[in-house]
């Protein structure tokens, strides 16, 4: 086989498979934008033409969805454990940056296969959605690079690994460039953590979307003193019921962010019964509360902050100040008090039946998930 379209199936695992031949062909499925920097493939049709992703080697963003097909067929075509070394000048060359690819069955080794590949190349951001990863992964090869990007993002992605996925991963990746890590609709999070090496350089984990994870399962999928440099965390539509609970499991896991995103939970405002007080990490200086369902200003909040986000409640009054921690910067639009005091007559009248604002009415079209999320089951309906 030749040099180039070996690589290339190896960079790109839906390239060179025969379509069948016909006198009307179907509409190509990639698309290359004119200043050649973004191309997106979506590969529905029953024969695809693999071959017409070729143009996308050109481009800077590149989306490949494979039509929920499995990629099998391709471990006969290629082999991923072949080393790329004679590959280095054309992967350098590509000016490749981000990559999407999603909405496929593909075996673990071709999977390990192109990251071994595109750790040569100049990849900074990688997305993984709606994947099922069947197979153990080859074992990494001894000198091999791992992949330095500094943003992953996975979103319903399976792996027939169970909970050590995480660790297998993160083998061919460099850890200590990695610096966003989002995680979405995972199917484990229950990390085995003891095999997890540590994310020096991650300062945004984002596990949103995730409503099974839990105050419980916390600890579990944060992997205690893993993330010594976490300064964002996001938790929202992730099973919170509490913030006095996500206090004790931020505590228990060690972890000292900046900001905590806690939107979009069905939260309580008391604590549950017979739990000890938390205290929260000093560091924490924003926290959001929004479109939580609250009634009232939870207990157990931290003494200061800069940030509170209580907007899009259900707020019946104005909270008092013994009831509010120390706090630069309150937003409370969006609930029922609010809005009766904020909006001109008119408004009062349009919005009074809903008792909620117009933007707050809106995201709530998302109850139970995040607003990220509602956006994209409403564009895409892979299953």
């Amino acid at each position: 086989m030749e040099p180039a379209p070996c690589l290339l199936l190896l960079l790109l695992p839906l390239l060179r498979v025969l379509a069948g031949t016909s006198l009307s062909p179907p509409p190509e499925p990639c698309e290359l934008d004119d200043e050649d920097i973004r191309c997106a493939c979506n590969f529905l049709d029953p024969q695809p033409d693999w071959s017409s992703a070729l143009q996308c080697t050109v481009a800077v963003d590149v989306e490949i969805r494979a039509g929920g097909r499995s990629l099998d067929p391709f471990l006969k075509r290629v082999d991923p454990e072949a080393d790329p070394r004679q590959y280095l000048d054309l992967v350098r060359a590509l000016r490749l940056r981000r990559l999407t690819v999603g909405a496929a069955r593909v075996p673990a080794p071709l999977l390990f296969g192109v990251l071994r590949v595109l750790a040569h190349s100049r990849l900074k951001e990688l997305t993984l959605e709606d994947l099922e990863v069947t197979g153990a992964p080859p074992p990494m090869p001894l000198g091999a690079s791992g992949l330095g990007i500094s943003t992953l993002r996975l979103r319903n992605v399976s792996w027939a690994a169970g909970g050590a996925w995480l660790a297998q991963l993160q083998q061919w990746l460099k850890p200590s460039l990695l610096q966003v890590l989002n995680i979405a609709q995972a199917h484990s999070l229950a990390f085995a953590c003891e095999q997890v090496r540590s994310f020096p350089a991650l300062t945004t984990l984002d596990l949103s979307d995730n409503p099974g994870l839990g105050e419980r399962r916390l600890v579990g999928a944060l992997c205690p003193h893993k993330f010594p440099a976490l300064q964002v965390l996001a938790l929202r539509n992730a099973g919170m019921e509490t913030p006095s609970g996500v206090c004790a499991g931020l505590a228990m896991a060690g972890v000292q962010p900046h900001s905590l995103d806690l939107s979009h939970n069905s939260l309580r405002a008391t604590a549950n019964t017979g739990d000890p007080e938390c205290v929260w990490p000093s560091s924490l200086n924003s926290l959001n509360l929004s479109f939580a369902g609250l009634e009232q200003v939870p207990q157990g909040l931290p003494a200061k902050l800069n940030v509170l986000d209580l907007s899009c409640n259900r707020l019946s009054r104005a909270p008092r100040v013994d009831e509010l921690p120390m706090v630069g910067n309150l937003s409370l639009e969006g609930n029922p008090f609010f809005l009766a005091e904020a909006a001109s007559p008119k408004e009062n009248a349009m919005n009074s039946e809903s008792g909620t604002a117009p933007a707050c009415a809106r995201s709530h079209l998302a109850v139970g998930m995040s607003g990220t999320l509602a956006v994209l089951q409403g564009v895409r309906g892979f299953a």
